[in-house]
């Protein structure tokens, strides 16, 4: 049908005055109760001939299928009734195409498991109802088909084999209602039932989450161009919009939509969704993939799952096992280790972490189902707790995984003490949520004002930020600690270089906060900082007896050389003292301007410098040449090139291709 109405051109752009009309009609469809239904069950026991019974719609698309009988790929159809809107997607039942079946499992609300009364239980019927008891579907009704095939003691027997099915699972009050799609027998009453329970189970949209579609078709249609399907997972679409291939970076607009067959204007959580799309080619994208708004989501690679290891599954997990992980329509590889028991034995429950080889979208809440690679086989399933999981052993496993099953403010607190130093921002925390900032903003801010946090304001490179206020007075004890071992080993430094600072400072991350953390250091007198350095308040350098009497001497003997003064290495033996000590001193000298250190490193007595630039400026001479100003003050290339680069750069002179002018 979904194919039958784009080729009829249904999702061509209309007329304003067609399109007024449209969004009257649709009005009233705003308020519909939305709801997906999933079917379930073995090969051949007439799945595809129910849908078409209830719907009057062949889910069977391709020729094979209609060639072979069986379904091998999702189908889709529709029912519509007074308020009351369900979609349908029928799953292939062969084992082979169960990694097709997963795709389509993801967001239904109610299973309508399927059984033929002339065969009952079979493999696939038990896979696919454990399948549905880990995605946690909330509602299910049985259909047990074929029954015009069977007698009456036969059919109470496959009703019994149902029950004592279904006793140890969620679904164990399912209605179990006997039908035959050829006669027609019971479809009214199955109709009733799937509606009712499509009523109670609606999907509710829960305001501000952001759009995320998983897409489960990809097709080309001509004159149409791009067209994907899937069931709108949350938000919500119109026409118009921009959706981001999540993890990609790549985008594409919303020309139309359709929703069973019928053009909207707006697209809600829970429908099964038709998009027109521009902007992006049929190649870009696959089944699989999820279209989001952009920037709403971070794809994760490292999660945190509540997981239960199937009852018949064939041994315990221990340690790190390779596995298959389908989440709504997406399929990546990746490896599982049980975390909480340490190993998980068939039937139990507990805490995995889970490391994709592909990053995915995905937000806590999220159900998914684990299967082994080969031979392929369901393992179990569960719900996704974190998407950013940092591995934790111990009370800090117990600690995390308590924050994790709190409030929305209690997760956004661990997450954020989970940042450390860096802090996270509105959009990082929204995003692992998938909701938008709006929503999460009233919270931090109440976290805020209880001093639970601390607000970091928006500065260059960064939004808004919040920041654990533990972090924060580890950073205050790090810089005292830091800056206080820095100026034991340097007494005679005026301050420690600031980059070098931020590096001891802030070793890990926070880097990028480096400014808040200094300005907020600096106001609660931990630190000052002057210029490219950083001290301690109140502290300033300050020379020993000994050393006050070392920077006698090596004054007088830097100002006695005047234009010859002594190599670094015969200091020692000029004034005596250790090599560290008279370094020390120097530099000491230097930054109170009582000695130079000219261009390539030479050092010289300031007030032998004001003498040459003195001179320089009595003289009769208005230029010179490098060879007049050796000649005139009895220096060697190696003294005289650094030190007419000094006097140029403090204004005595001003070099004019080969020669020097005098600044008088």
């Amino acid at each position: 049908m979904l194919r039958h109405c784009l080729c009829r051109g249904a999702l061509h752009p209309t007329s304003r005055r067609s399109q007024r009309r449209r969004e009257d009609f649709y009005h009233g469809l705003l308020d519909m109760k939305r709801t997906i239904v999933g079917t379930a069950g073995h090969i051949d026991h007439g799945k595809t001939r129910l849908i078409e019974a209830l719907t009057g719609i062949d889910c069977d698309r391709w020729a094979e299928e209609k060639t072979r009988g069986i379904t091998i790929d999702l189908g889709f159809a529709h029912l519509e009734r007074e308020d009351i809107q369900v979609g349908f997607v029928d799953v292939p039942g062969h084992e082979r195409f169960l990694h097709n079946a997963l795709a389509g499992l993801g967001g239904i609300r109610v299973m309508l498991l399927v059984v033929a009364a002339d065969e009952g239980v079979k493999p696939q019927t038990r896979e696919h109802l454990a399948i549905c008891s880990l995605l946690n579907i909330p509602a299910a009704v049985v259909a047990l088909t074929k029954c015009d095939l069977v007698t009456s003691d036969l059919l109470e027997l496959a009703q019994l084999e149902i029950l004592e099915l279904l006793a140890p699972t969620p679904f164990a009050e399912a209605s179990i209602l006997p039908v035959s799609s050829v006669t027609g027998e019971g479809i009214e009453d199955l109709e009733s039932e799937l509606l009712e329970l499509a009523r109670c189970y609606a999907v509710v949209p829960r305001q501000g989450e952001a759009t995320r579609l998983p897409v489960d078709r990809v097709f080309l249609l001509k004159g149409l161009g791009l067209v994907v399907t899937g069931t709108l997972a949350s938000g919500e679409l119109a026409p118009g919009d921009v959706l981001e291939k999540s993890g990609s970076g790549k985008k594409a607009r919303v020309r139309s939509i359709q929703i069973h067959g019928q053009s909207r204007e707006t697209a809600n959580a829970g429908e099964r969704t038709a998009l027109q799309l521009t902007g992006m080619d049929h190649q870009e994208i696959e089944r699989g993939d999820q279209l989001t708004a952009p920037d709403a989501f971070r794809p994760a690679r490292r999660l945190l799952a509540r997981f239960t290891l199937l009852s018949d599954a064939p041994r315990a997990i221990k340690g790190s096992t390779a596995v298959r992980v389908h989440l709504l329509s997406s399929n990546v590889g990746g490896r599982l280790r049980p975390l909480e028991p340490a190993s998980l034995q068939p039937g139990e429950t507990g805490l995995v972490e889970i490391r994709c080889s592909t990053a995915i979208t995905v937000v806590p809440g999220d159900h998914l189902i684990v299967r082994r690679p080969s031979p392929p086989a369901t393992m179990g399933g569960g719900q996704i707790l974190d998407t950013s999981w940092r591995p934790r052993r111990g009370k800090k496993l117990g600690k995390a995984l308590a924050a994790l099953n709190g409030e929305r403010s209690q997760i956004l607190f661990h997450w954020i003490v989970g940042e450390g130093e860096r802090g996270a921002s509105t959009r990082d925390l929204a995003q692992r949520l998938g909701v938008r900032d709006e929503v999460i903003e009233p919270e931090l801010e109440a976290l805020a004002k209880k001093q639970k946090l601390l607000s970091v304001p928006p500065g260059t490179g960064h939004g808004q930020r919040w920041l654990d206020p533990e972090a924060y007075r580890r950073v205050s004890r790090r810089a005292q600690r830091e800056l206080t071992s820095y100026f034991r080993k340097e007494r005679l430094a005026e301050g420690m270089p600031k980059a070098e600072a931020l590096e001891r400072i802030l070793p890990g991350g926070g880097a990028e906060l480096a400014d808040v953390y200094l300005d907020w250091l600096t106001k609660q007198r931990v630190l000052t900082v002057d210029g490219g350095s950083v001290n301690l308040p109140g502290r300033q350098a300050e020379l020993s007896s000994e050393e006050s009497g070392l920077a006698r001497s090596l004054l007088t003997a830097f100002e006695t050389a005047a234009l010859e003064p002594p190599a670094p290495s015969h200091l020692s033996d000029l004034v005596g003292g250790k090599p560290q000590t008279i370094d020390g001193v120097l530099e000491y000298l230097i930054r109170r301007g009582k000695l130079l250190r000219l261009p390539g490193g030479l050092v010289i007595a300031a007030s032998a410098v004001d003498e040459v630039a003195g001179d320089l400026r009595k003289s009769h001479w208005t230029d010179f040449s490098v060879g007049d100003f050796k000649e005139r003050f009895g220096l060697t290339r190696k003294w005289a090139i650094p030190l007419l680069e000094h006097l140029d750069s403090t204004g005595t002179t001003r070099r004019v291709e080969n020669r020097r002018q005098i600044v008088r």
